[in-house]
């Protein structure tokens, strides 16, 4: 396992260095010119992470080395996201998502196995990833009855997040998955998530009968 440190050591003068180009007004195109540059460095993401600041950890996770992360370093990463408010432990979740976990097969199929996660960053990471294979249009795995129907039963007591992602996960099945569609309708309708949600113009609510609707008939256009 890494030795993931959030203690308050001294860190290295490179380290230092990249906390100040990034410690006011950074945006986060600027990070990833800054991660470009360094391209992989484990022991300074790990020194970056180690300062619990959002915009360092997200640094942090463009420059691990993916085959250095266990699933105990994993674990530890996500815990270290509980100190954060809502947005940002799911921002960095999505990047530890997109930069790293979906680059190799061992971590994927770790993704896999966090349907019953006790962490519920990695329960909601299951859930998108789930409903991220049928939004990019991949074949799906033979498993969409035994999602819907896990949804079905407990969407409702999960925690927000995760309720997001499975809402996320039963949406993509109603747009692409027919046999399933009015079942995503009904679901949404019984249990009302995002009915009453303000979108910005241009984007698909979520409450799953508009979503489905609206989502649908844009790929007839196509």
């Amino acid at each position: 396992m890494t030795d993931i440190k959030t203690t308050e050591a001294k860190l290295s003068s490179k380290a230092e260095i990249i906390l100040l180009k990034i410690k006011h007004n950074c945006l986060l195109g600027n990070l990833r010119k800054i991660a470009k540059d360094i391209k992989k460095d484990h022991e300074l993401a790990l020194e970056l992470w180690s300062t619990a600041e959002f915009l360092p950890r997200l640094l942090a996770v463009l420059i691990l080395d993916k085959n250095r992360l266990s699933e105990d370093d994993l674990n530890a990463f996500t815990a270290d996201m509980q100190t954060h408010d809502f947005n940002e432990r799911n921002n960095l979740m999505d990047w530890l998502f997109a930069n790293q976990l979906t680059k190799d097969k061992q971590k994927i199929a770790l993704i896999e196995s966090w349907a019953n996660s006790p962490f519920a960053l990695q329960r909601r990471t299951f859930w998108y990833y789930q409903g991220r294979l049928r939004w990019t249009g991949k074949t799906p795995p033979e498993n969409t009855e035994d999602l819907l129907s896990l949804i079905e039963a407990t969407i409702t007591q999960e925690q927000a997040e995760v309720q997001w992602a499975m809402n996320f996960t039963a949406g993509w099945i109603g747009v692409f998955d027919e046999q399933y569609r009015d079942r995503c309708i009904e679901l949404g309708k019984r249990t009302g998530l995002y009915k009453d949600e303000k979108v910005s113009k241009g984007c698909t609510p979520n409450y799953l009968p508009d979503f489905i609707r609206i989502e649908y008939n844009k790929r007839q256009k196509d």
